[in-house]
């Protein structure tokens, strides 16, 4: 065998998702390959585990751990390993070896990252703004999904008086579109996704542009990452250390607000409520008093970075990983 044909052998045999240890110790107890002396077989197998899902090969998946820690299968097995195990419900059980290989690290929070998107939204000319659920009148189960993680505003920037009052005249709500932010740590399996990607169906139904947000996707999901894309219309931001490298991976259609929920969601939460007061007063101030206006809804809305250096700092002090 070569050593990708012992690796794939070993999965298949193995079943469910393990570590890289566990596959090198596979091979040399079934002797599916032979490694030359003085080289690092260990290593050797990770890389090529790495090199399976960098490249695309749809054989191999894998699942992100707490702790950091990768675990791969074979994808033709997916339907013989539980659901609890592909969810990352359960831990799976894993040799004394790997124990002393894998990073102890003190994981960041999700709201950690909330400076990261607003940087980059700033950058795209964008006011945002955190929405904290706790602070909400219904704090019942019934509201769990109706609440964005971030609410955003965008104005159209027309260069003349003219074509400015012009546009104001016809339909205002054409000088402005709201945008509606669900935002993740990391989304590695496919019912994290659709779980995820509904919860943003719901939170920005009020919206005129809604997204799903997360530090990480897992390699195999793009493809149904464009399939709910495609029929549901929610765009998908994949968010960098570096906030300016982000990438939008599928953009979100346009719709209509929805006054009514926009009415809800200002009677259950005062932040929302002050966030549309704040808008309201950008778009209905004179021209002697918008500027003013726009720097009291930057003042009221989420911070954002001024520097790389800053950027830098902040990833290391809440543990965000500079490089994925």
């Amino acid at each position: 065998m070569t050593i990708k044909e012992a690796i794939l052998k070993s999965l298949e045999d193995l079943i469910i998702p393990v570590y890289n240890t566990e596959v090198y110790n596979h091979i040399i107890n079934e002797k599916y390959y032979e490694f030359l002396k003085g080289k690092t077989p260990a290593s050797t197998i990770s890389a090529q585990l790495g090199d399976f899902i960098r490249n695309g090969d749809v054989r191999v998946k894998r699942i992100k751990k707490p702790n950091g820690t990768y675990y791969y299968y074979l994808t033709k097995n997916e339907q013989k390993i539980g659901i609890d195990i592909l969810n990352d419900e359960n831990e799976i059980s894993v040799s004394k070896s790997d124990e002393f290989i894998k990073p102890k690290v003190k994981n960041y929070e999700e709201r950690d990252l909330h400076k990261l998107l607003s940087s980059y939204l700033k950058n795209t000319e964008t006011f945002s703004k955190t929405i904290f659920h706790e602070q909400s009148n219904g704090k019942d189960s019934n509201q769990i999904w109706t609440h964005p993680d971030i609410v955003g505003i965008k104005f159209l920037n027309l260069q003349t008086k003219a074509s400015q009052n012009f546009l104001k005249s016809i339909n205002r709500v054409d000088t402005f579109k709201l945008s509606s932010y669900e935002l993740k740590r990391e989304i590695n399996s496919d019912s994290e996704l659709k779980k995820a990607y509904f919860q943003a169906v719901s939170n920005s139904s009020w919206a005129n542009y809604g997204f799903l947000v997360a530090f990480e996707f897992s390699d195999n999901l793009y493809e149904e990452m464009a399939r709910l894309n495609q029929s549901f219309g929610i765009g998908v931001i994949e968010l960098n250390a570096n906030p300016y490298q982000s990438k939008v991976l599928f953009p979100a259609v346009y719709r209509d607000l929805d006054f009514k929920t926009i009415d809800k969601l200002c009677k259950i939460n005062n932040e929302f409520e002050r966030f549309i007061e704040q808008t309201e007063k950008l778009l209905t101030a004179s021209e002697k008093y918008i500027t003013g206006a726009e720097k009291e809804l930057d003042e009221f809305c989420d911070t954002y970075f001024s520097n790389d250096s800053d950027i830098e700092k902040y990833c290391k002090e809440k543990n965000i990983p500079l490089q994925k």
